[in-house]
Order: C-alpha cells, then structure tokens, then sequence
C-alpha cells in the first residue's frame, strides 16, 4: 500500500471536521479512515 497519511489533530472547535469535509469534497482520491478507542462507548455512540 502505498500513499499518503494526514492527521488532523486540533482542539476541540477548532475547525477539523470543516477541514476534513473540504477536503473529501475537493478531492475524491482522499478517504476518511474508522477511529478507533479503546474507551467504552459513550451514550448514544455507534459502534
């Protein structure tokens, strides 16, 4: 596999999902990857 990986790591309320959602819709190569915590789950979270 070869490419390119970018983390997008900021505060909360620091813009990251307007940043990530311009992106995808700028270009269609890029892909959102499945997080992951080892954390349980949170009220109303889907696994």
């Amino acid at each position: 596999m070869t490419g390119n990986l970018f983390i997008i790591s900021a505060p909360s309320g620091a813009g990251k999902s307007s940043l990530v959602s311009a992106a995808l819709a700028e270009d269609k190569r890029l892909a959102l990857s499945v997080s992951f915590t080892t954390r349980p789950p949170r009220a109303g979270e889907v696994n």
